[in-house]
Protein backbone atom coordinates (compact mmCIF):
# COMPACT_ATOMS: atom_id res chain seq x y z
CA UNK A 1 0.00 0.00 0.00
CA UNK A 2 2.98 2.51 0.58
CA UNK A 3 4.57 1.62 -2.85
CA UNK A 4 1.17 2.74 -4.62
CA UNK A 5 0.93 6.12 -2.67
CA UNK A 6 4.41 6.67 -3.34
CA UNK A 7 4.31 6.25 -6.57
CA UNK A 8 1.31 8.30 -7.09
CA UNK A 9 2.99 11.22 -4.94
CA UNK A 10 5.90 10.62 -7.86
CA UNK A 11 3.43 10.69 -10.38
CA UNK A 12 1.64 13.70 -9.45
CA UNK A 13 4.98 15.74 -8.69
CA UNK A 14 5.94 14.86 -11.93
CA UNK A 15 3.27 15.88 -13.50
CA UNK A 16 3.26 19.15 -12.16
CA UNK A 17 6.70 19.44 -13.11
CA UNK A 18 6.55 18.44 -16.54
CA UNK A 19 3.31 20.50 -16.97
CA UNK A 20 4.75 23.90 -15.08
CA UNK A 21 7.48 23.74 -17.88
CA UNK A 22 5.14 23.72 -21.03
CA UNK A 23 6.15 26.53 -22.96
CA UNK A 24 3.38 29.02 -23.60
CA UNK A 25 2.46 29.34 -27.67
CA UNK A 26 5.03 31.79 -28.95
CA UNK A 27 3.46 33.65 -32.00
CA UNK A 28 4.39 36.84 -34.14
CA UNK A 29 4.33 40.02 -32.49
CA UNK A 30 1.89 41.19 -36.06
CA UNK A 31 -1.23 39.52 -35.59
CA UNK A 32 -2.30 36.62 -37.90
CA UNK A 33 -5.63 36.61 -39.20
CA UNK A 34 -7.58 33.43 -41.05
CA UNK A 35 -11.34 32.84 -42.40
CA UNK A 36 -13.31 31.15 -40.51
CA UNK A 37 -16.89 31.48 -41.48
CA UNK A 38 -19.30 33.76 -42.99
CA UNK A 39 -23.18 34.05 -44.23
CA UNK A 40 -22.85 34.79 -48.44
CA UNK A 41 -26.08 36.73 -49.50
CA UNK A 42 -27.46 40.37 -49.03
CA UNK A 43 -30.59 41.09 -49.58
CA UNK A 44 -31.32 44.85 -50.85
CA UNK A 45 -34.50 46.71 -50.93
CA UNK A 46 -33.78 50.08 -50.74
CA UNK A 47 -33.27 50.80 -47.76
CA UNK A 48 -30.03 48.69 -45.34
CA UNK A 49 -31.97 45.80 -43.94
CA UNK A 50 -29.84 42.92 -44.54
CA UNK A 51 -26.25 42.12 -43.11
CA UNK A 52 -23.66 39.28 -43.54
CA UNK A 53 -21.81 37.91 -40.16
CA UNK A 54 -18.33 37.20 -40.91
CA UNK A 55 -16.20 35.11 -38.60
CA UNK A 56 -12.35 35.39 -38.84
CA UNK A 57 -9.79 33.74 -36.05
CA UNK A 58 -6.78 35.95 -35.20
CA UNK A 59 -3.05 34.88 -32.98
CA UNK A 60 -1.03 37.98 -32.11
CA UNK A 61 2.54 37.72 -30.02
CA UNK A 62 2.07 40.61 -27.72
CA UNK A 63 -1.57 40.19 -27.16
CA UNK A 64 -2.48 43.99 -27.51
CA UNK A 65 -5.36 43.68 -29.61
CA UNK A 66 -8.73 46.09 -29.60
CA UNK A 67 -8.93 49.79 -28.67
CA UNK A 68 -10.31 51.43 -25.68
CA UNK A 69 -10.27 55.06 -27.27
CA UNK A 70 -12.64 53.81 -29.67
CA UNK A 71 -9.76 54.00 -32.52
CA UNK A 72 -10.46 51.86 -35.72
CA UNK A 73 -8.19 48.67 -36.04
CA UNK A 74 -10.81 45.95 -38.43
CA UNK A 75 -10.80 46.64 -41.86
CA UNK A 76 -12.39 45.60 -44.65
CA UNK A 77 -12.49 46.77 -48.51
CA UNK A 78 -14.60 46.43 -51.11
CA UNK A 79 -13.40 44.56 -53.94
CA UNK A 80 -15.87 46.50 -56.34
CA UNK A 81 -14.57 50.37 -55.87
CA UNK A 82 -11.95 50.03 -52.93
CA UNK A 83 -14.29 51.46 -50.20
CA UNK A 84 -12.55 50.78 -47.09
CA UNK A 85 -14.99 50.51 -43.86
CA UNK A 86 -13.18 50.47 -40.77
CA UNK A 87 -14.64 48.97 -37.23
CA UNK A 88 -13.51 48.67 -33.75
CA UNK A 89 -12.05 45.71 -31.89
CA UNK A 90 -12.98 45.64 -28.11
CA UNK A 91 -10.22 46.04 -25.89
CA UNK A 92 -8.48 42.99 -25.22
CA UNK A 93 -6.31 43.15 -21.97
CA UNK A 94 -2.72 41.65 -22.18
CA UNK A 95 -2.43 38.31 -20.45
CA UNK A 96 0.77 37.93 -17.15
CA UNK A 97 4.03 37.50 -18.26
CA UNK A 98 3.22 35.44 -21.90
CA UNK A 99 0.65 37.95 -23.72
CA UNK A 100 0.43 35.80 -26.52
CA UNK A 101 -3.43 35.19 -27.30
CA UNK A 102 -5.61 33.72 -30.07
CA UNK A 103 -9.65 34.06 -30.20
CA UNK A 104 -12.14 35.27 -32.80
CA UNK A 105 -13.79 38.18 -34.11
CA UNK A 106 -17.09 38.47 -35.46
CA UNK A 107 -18.15 41.33 -37.35
CA UNK A 108 -21.21 42.43 -39.37
CA UNK A 109 -21.05 43.52 -42.88
CA UNK A 110 -24.30 45.76 -43.74
CA UNK A 111 -26.15 46.32 -46.40
CA UNK A 112 -24.33 47.71 -49.42
CA UNK A 113 -25.86 49.04 -53.06
CA UNK A 114 -25.34 46.74 -56.08
CA UNK A 115 -22.93 48.80 -59.06
CA UNK A 116 -24.02 47.95 -61.82
CA UNK A 117 -22.23 49.16 -65.83
CA UNK A 118 -22.25 52.99 -65.71
CA UNK A 119 -24.58 53.03 -68.66
CA UNK A 120 -27.42 51.49 -67.58
CA UNK A 121 -28.14 54.34 -64.45
CA UNK A 122 -29.17 57.58 -64.58
CA UNK A 123 -30.28 57.29 -60.67
CA UNK A 124 -28.84 55.19 -57.72
CA UNK A 125 -28.55 51.76 -58.22
CA UNK A 126 -30.40 51.22 -54.43
CA UNK A 127 -33.19 52.65 -55.89
CA UNK A 128 -34.29 51.57 -59.79
CA UNK A 129 -34.76 48.12 -60.49
CA UNK A 130 -33.06 46.35 -63.07
CA UNK A 131 -34.34 42.95 -63.78
CA UNK A 132 -31.52 41.77 -66.26
CA UNK A 133 -29.02 42.34 -62.78
CA UNK A 134 -30.54 40.82 -59.78
CA UNK A 135 -27.35 39.80 -58.20
CA UNK A 136 -23.99 41.29 -57.80
CA UNK A 137 -20.90 39.95 -56.08
CA UNK A 138 -18.72 41.30 -53.46
CA UNK A 139 -15.37 39.93 -52.03
CA UNK A 140 -13.82 41.98 -48.98
CA UNK A 141 -10.24 42.49 -48.20
CA UNK A 142 -9.84 42.14 -44.62
CA UNK A 143 -6.74 42.97 -42.10
CA UNK A 144 -6.59 44.49 -38.23
CA UNK A 145 -3.80 46.17 -36.38
CA UNK A 146 -2.76 45.92 -32.82
CA UNK A 147 -2.84 48.34 -30.43
CA UNK A 148 1.08 48.74 -31.50
CA UNK A 149 0.22 49.70 -35.25
CA UNK A 150 1.22 46.52 -36.20
CA UNK A 151 -0.80 45.23 -39.16
CA UNK A 152 -1.66 41.61 -39.81
CA UNK A 153 -1.70 39.68 -42.80
CA UNK A 154 -4.60 40.33 -45.30
CA UNK A 155 -7.28 37.62 -45.94
CA UNK A 156 -9.88 37.89 -48.98
CA UNK A 157 -13.51 36.66 -47.89
CA UNK A 158 -15.71 34.58 -49.75
CA UNK A 159 -17.79 36.05 -52.68
CA UNK A 160 -21.14 37.34 -51.00
CA UNK A 161 -24.22 37.82 -53.43
CA UNK A 162 -25.86 40.17 -53.60
CA UNK A 163 -29.57 40.13 -54.42
CA UNK A 164 -30.70 42.99 -55.90
CA UNK A 165 -34.44 43.01 -55.81
CA UNK A 166 -37.13 41.32 -54.84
Amino acid sequence: MKLIANFAILLVVSLTIVLGCVKAPEYPIEPVIEFVSMSDTLLVRGVATDSVLATISFTDGNGDIGSENGENNLFYTDSRDGFELKRQIPFVPELGASNGIKGKITFFIANTCCIFPDSLFSTSPCTDEYEEYPYDRINYKVYIEDRAGNRSNEITLPTIRVQCFN
